[in-house]
């Protein structure tokens, strides 16, 4: 990602906002689809790091993962 692609990811998704996962990309544990989220924070490497409703805390990656913002 592209500095100005991170710092447009960090806009789109400050801590606190909630996501569902719809696809994980090959993970040896992958978080299952349908499985909602906090954001955490997003790193400077662009991974939106979560806090799962499953207790499990794993990064999300745009344009890898499949994920999208719902409102609870």
């Amino acid at each position: 990602m592209t500095s100005k692609e991170i710092k447009e990811t960090k806009l789109q998704y400050p801590a606190g906002t909630r996501v569902m996962l719809d696809k994980m990309a090959p993970d040896p544990r992958p978080i299952p689809p349908g499985t909602k989220g906090t954001v955490h924070h997003v790193d400077d490497a662009g991974q939106i790091h979560c806090d799962w409703d499953d207790g499990r805390y794993l990064a999300i990656i745009p344009g890898v993962d499949e994920f999208h913002i719902v409102t609870d």
